[in-house]
């Protein structure tokens, strides 16, 4: 049962993120441009996975919903492999100041939301 809740999350997820992407293409590109160039909406919904993780692990939900959403509609929805390609790609195009921008902003703010998620969930 798990295995099929994950699956569908996955889906969810993988749904959401294709939208959000297409959509802060179109909408958010003067963001990067402000921020040498920096893919903003990947770094978008790799920062919100992290603070909605941190807070569904934080919250203790069941492991029926652990299944759905954590491991199936986040991992869908985030995505490390296409932020690590855009990090090679800042690097090719030798935009040095973007590159340490989207790798410290992802790394480092994937790791506080995360608590920040976590502890926002041990609250409620």
């Amino acid at each position: 049962m798990n295995l099929l809740l994950a699956g569908l999350g996955a889906s969810l997820g993988a749904m959401l993120r294709y939208a959000i992407t297409n959509y802060g293409k179109r909408h958010w590109e003067w963001i990067g441009k402000r921020f040498s160039n920096l893919p903003i909406p990947t770094l978008f919904i790799n920062l919100t996975g992290a603070f909605i993780l941190g807070l569904i692990f934080g919250i203790g939900t069941s492991i029926f919903f652990y299944a759905l959403v954590g491991t199936g509609a986040l991992g869908g929805y985030t995505t490390f492999s296409t932020m690590n390609t855009e990090l090679v790609e800042l690097y090719k195009s030798e935009n040095y100041r973007g590159l340490a921008f989207y790798a410290i902003f992802s790394y480092l703010g994937g790791v506080i939301l995360v608590f920040l998620g976590f502890y926002v969930g041990k609250f409620l």
